[in-house]
């Protein structure tokens, strides 16, 4: 497909955007999808203006500005009003998220969600981020960061909070989905790339949630207790590695971290990230329950979303009465203005960003490469790929074969204008008349549907009703104890019944799921699993009675034509865990999905099977192919402050195939303990039948340090370290350097 500064689709006249509504003397030309300031004695820069410029802009703002319009810029505004006239839908406008003086001609910051894609209008739907984990390809998602930078500007959003980074400590957690799995160096690239995506077409990206959020059911409740070596060494390094990379905004957790809540914690928005990182974007809060006190202003927070229910009047006159000083304001002012200007005044890579770009066709087509790129076949006895001329008919089974399922149904979804079930995709593959169908509310229907065809293909897993961001039944989102906020009399956002999304409590799939796949095997058919989860699945008790099992995740709008193309061969399955399964839940960490306090230790993932020589189901980084790779030759030498490492990668099969070469270090862990190795390096290479590719990395030696709690600083062991590289977490070739 064309990059995607480079887009086939056909621009429209310029045109208003439906539903945008501001208090600020603003209008906005869809095809330049800046706001028009009409303001004449506006402060703004213009576009262009130089750094320096910009820079005497934010101090003239600052001197000229009152104190409750400097306040007025530390906080959304509208948010409650614009959600009640949306009839309680997500994302039907952007949301003013701070900024913004009338008076001055500013404008504020509007937000938008993620991190599938635009949570705005009809935008496109990629899969779920840990599915693009799975592709261990940062360049594909940057391009997706770029797509949904480009809908973002379409639908008048310049703030995005697409870029969800929390590690995956435990597979039960209900957003496991919006991040990329368990390992920090992994998730810290894969969000690098999505986030300098975004901001290439000068809109904001914001890194969340600021940190240590990797439960759902308590995340407005539970202290997370942490030590030292924990948090810097592993709950911290991705944040700072994507914050360096340029990103520009931090999202605030909802969560407490050693006692705080992370919204108004010094320790974390002032001492950590502006102190020992030297972050100099903005932090904003959570939605709603971001921050409780106004010292959080003092703290670090710089904006607290969506509306002024802690900060506003309550500010101002904290700094009327001395509790708060002045340059706090100010200083939350000139990181909001400075980062706000340094995107507003640069050029646009497009000439115009008009609404005919959401969901065009280069996207939808970026869609399923990344669909297609994301799905990890576990396991194959020779099954697949099919072969279409050879196969007469195909059963199709499972209630989510027809079910329109991209995720869950919080602050991520998207709409799409179009959505291909697996059973869509595989009928438009085939053809209706080859297709059967059944589910589990009639086994023996589906057992006959399986023994009528060739092959059975099952899909089982999950929906938003099983994971995904927690809604509760009594979902108002703050206005119910915030009367005076929402208005008086005002009805609220509508609530449901039952709550749904949320931590899960079993790992593995449902009674009647497992009965299905019974069902189809007794068919005495070849029987092919597909997994749709947002993480880890257990198959024990079902794996071994199937031919293949192959883990598509939630796989966006394009996930049933991505379907059929694998199961066909039309693309070889070049997916790789992003987690560890289990072969017993218990292997994993503790988790208590209603915990007042939990205690995030150092390990978890494969560091912790590593350590207690646990054998996992599907090692980290596992993933079958179509094609046939073998490894030789590693070498690894240390240039300067860096380890080089190479090795040959021979296709051996008879299909040109990508294949992820991963890279891991052994430390001596003389010093202290550490894992018995980490990831420090992953390329996603494509090799023809009977070619051989040297793959090469250079790693940092600074990666490799320790944090010493004695002294609060990073140390680096000298001694031998193993380099190890391989097709997964568990077949590795080693190589060593002394240090």
């Amino acid at each position: 497909m064309a990059a995607a500064h480079d887009h086939p689709c056909q621009f429209p006249d310029p045109g208003g955007i439906d539903g945008l509504g501001s208090v600020l003397p603003v209008s906005f030309n869809l095809l330049g999808a800046r706001p028009q300031l009409t303001n004449p004695e506006s402060l703004m820069p213009p576009t262009g203006a130089t750094l320096e410029t910009q820079a005497a802009a934010v101090e003239s703002i600052i001197a000229t500005a009152t104190l409750a319009e400097k306040v007025g810029m530390m906080s959304g505004q509208g948010f409650f009003a614009s959600y009640r006239a949306s009839d309680g839908v997500w994302g039907a406008e952007p949301y003013r998220a701070g900024g913004g003086i009338e008076r001055l001609g500013l404008p504020p910051l509007w937000f938008t969600d993620g991190p599938r894609g635009v949570a705005r209008g009809r935008s496109t739907c990629f899969p779920c981020s840990m599915a693009r984990g799975a592709s261990f390809d940062p360049g594909l998602e940057q391009r997706i960061g770029e797509v949904m930078g480009i809908e973002a500007r379409a639908q008048g959003c310049t703030l995005s909070g697409a870029v969800c980074m929390n590690l995956l400590r435990h597979p039960g957690w209900g957003r496991a989905q919006e991040t990329y799995g368990e390992d920090g160096w992994h998730v810290g690239v894969m969000a690098a790339a999505l986030g300098t995506g975004i901001q290439a077409h000068n809109v904001i990206a914001t890194v969340k949630h600021f940190a240590l959020n990797s439960m759902e059911n308590a995340r407005f409740t539970v202290d997370v207790r942490v030590d030292e070596r924990a948090l810097h060494e592993v709950y911290l390094p991705h944040f700072k590695f994507a914050l360096d990379a340029g990103v520009a905004s931090v999202m605030a957790a909802y969560n407490k971290v050693n006692g705080e809540y992370c919204g108004q914690d010094p320790v974390l928005l002032t001492a950590i990230l502006r102190g020992e990182w030297g972050f100099q974007g903005f932090v904003h809060s959570d939605w709603v329950r971001g921050v409780y006190r106004i010292y959080g202003a003092a703290a670090g927070l710089d904006v607290e979303n969506p509306e002024p229910l802690v900060f506003g009047d309550k500010l101002v006159d904290a700094v009327n009465n001395g509790a708060i000083a002045p340059q706090v304001i100010d200083t939350a002012c000139r990181r909001i203005l400075t980062t706000q200007f340094r995107f507003a005044c640069a050029e646009d890579p497009l000439p115009e960003y008009p609404e005919s770009l959401v969901a065009c066709d280069a996207h939808r087509a970026l869609a399923l490469e990344a669909a297609e790129k994301s799905a990890v076949l576990l396991e194959n006895d020779g099954v697949l790929p099919l072969d279409a001329a050879r196969i007469g008919k195909v059963a199709v089974l499972g209630r989510l074969a027809a079910l329109e399922n991209t995720g869950d149904n919080g602050s991520s979804r998207v709409r799409p204008p179009a959505v291909v079930t697996p059973l869509q995709g595989l009928i438009d593959h085939l053809g209706g008349d080859r297709v059967l169908t059944g589910d589990e509310r009639d086994l023996a229907a589906a057992r006959a549907a399986a023994e009528a065809a060739d092959v059975a293909i099952v899909i089982a897993g999950y929906t938003a009703e099983d994971e995904g961001e927690f809604i509760p039944g009594d979902i108002a989102l703050g206005e119910a104890d915030r009367a005076d906020a929402a208005g008086a009399g005002k009805p609220s956002p509508p609530t449901r019944n039952h709550p749904i999304g949320g931590d899960r409590i079993d790992l593995g799939l449902r009674e009647d799921q497992v009965a299905l796949i019974e069902a189809a095997v007794a068919s005495n058919k070849p029987v092919i699993v597909v997994l749709v989860a947002g993480a880890a699945v257990l198959v024990e008790g079902w794996r071994d009675r199937v031919g293949a099992i192959l883990q598509t995740f939630y796989a966006g709008m394009a996930g049933g034509t991505a379907l059929a193309r694998l199961v066909f061969g039309e693309a070889s399955p070049s997916g790789k865990l992003p987690f560890t399964v289990a072969r017993d839940a218990a292997d994993y960490p503790f988790f208590d999905r209603d915990a007042a306090r939990i205690d995030y230790g150092y390990w978890h993932g494969y560091a912790k099977f590593d350590r207690e020589t646990l054998t996992p189901r599907y090692p980290f980084g596992h993933g079958l192919s179509y094609a046939r790779f073998r490894y030789r030759a590693p070498t690894a030498r240390v240039l300067g402050e860096r380890i080089e490492a190479a090795v040959a990668v021979r296709n051996e099969g008879d299909v040109t195939a990508d294949e992820v070469v991963q890279l891991y270090i052994g430390v001596p862990g003389r010093d202290a303990e550490r894992p018995v190795k980490s990831l420090r390096g992953f390329q996603r290479v494509t090799i023809a039948p009977g070619e051989t590719k040297i793959v090469r990395f250079s790693v940092a030696v600074e990666t490799l340090r320790w944090r010493d709690p004695t002294t609060h600083g990073w140390r680096l062991e000298s001694g031998v370290h193993r380099v190890l590289i391989g097709g997964s977490s568990a077949m590795l070739l080693e190589a060593s350097v002394r240090l």
